[in-house]
């Protein structure tokens, strides 16, 4: 029997998208999410109740995983327990901390978002939020996992921007991608050696949708070509 995926945040309107294509796929899904009840899930996931920002929570939801998908939104406070630094930053660290205590070395793949290195961004008034996500997003590249860290530019349910996909580097842009979009790039991402190392923004653009990633993935530099060649 296959190993699972973890999907941290698996009952939110991301992660329940990336529960369900996981689930096509014939995968095993573990739903990680502090209210499981609240995602409607389908019909053969295992659901575990956990709270990143609590290491203790999270131990038997991670045990064994091929892979993680840490799909959770930010917290609402600018300090505090329920803010952008325990969810993002501490939850991330947790995470890594636990999915590998017992020598798993699952694959992770971390949604961040665009912005985090303009921290000149009004987003970033909102506790620090850009810069809590950076630091998580440099957590997992330091974590010596195999990772993936995908970076959405302005989320939408609907597909007016086009169902082509346009995957960047180095936080310039700006724009929208659809949430279907973004849970199919985790997917592949899982499965595709070229997603490995890779740090992308994502947006859509008029066209078609894609059925082969692994071109898309192949055309991005690796994190640390990027850093050596800045």
């Amino acid at each position: 029997m296959r190993s699972p995926i973890a999907v941290i945040g698996g009952a939110g309107r991301l992660g329940s998208l990336v529960t369900r294509r996981l689930l096509q796929e014939g995968t095993r899904v573990r739903v990680v999410s502090r209210h499981p009840e609240r995602g409607r899930l389908p019909l053969g996931v295992e659901e575990h109740r956990a709270d990143v920002r609590y290491a203790d929570s999270l131990a038997t939801a991670l045990r064994g995983c091929a892979g993680v998908v840490f799909s959770v939104e930010p917290g609402t406070a600018d300090s505090g327990p329920d803010s952008p630094e325990t969810t993002m930053y501490d939850g991330v660290r947790n995470v890594l901390a636990t999915a590998t205590e017992h020598g798993e070395r699952p694959h992770f793949v971390l949604v961040s978002q665009i912005f985090v290195t303009r921290r000149e961004h009004p987003m970033n008034a909102y506790g620090r939020l850009l810069d809590w996500r950076l630091r998580g997003e440099d957590a997992v590249r330091e974590s010596g996992l195999p990772y993936t860290v995908v970076r959405p530019s302005w989320l939408t349910d609907e597909g007016f921007a086009g169902n082509r996909v346009r995957l960047e580097q180095g936080d310039r842009g700006d724009g929208w991608v659809s949430r279907t979009a973004v849970a199919e790039a985790c997917v592949q991402a899982l499965s595709s050696p070229a997603a490995v190392g890779r740090t992308f923004e994502m947006y859509n653009e008029l066209g078609e949708t894609p059925t082969d990633w692994a071109p898309l993935f192949a055309r991005l530099g690796a994190d640390r070509q990027l850093e050596r060649s800045r």
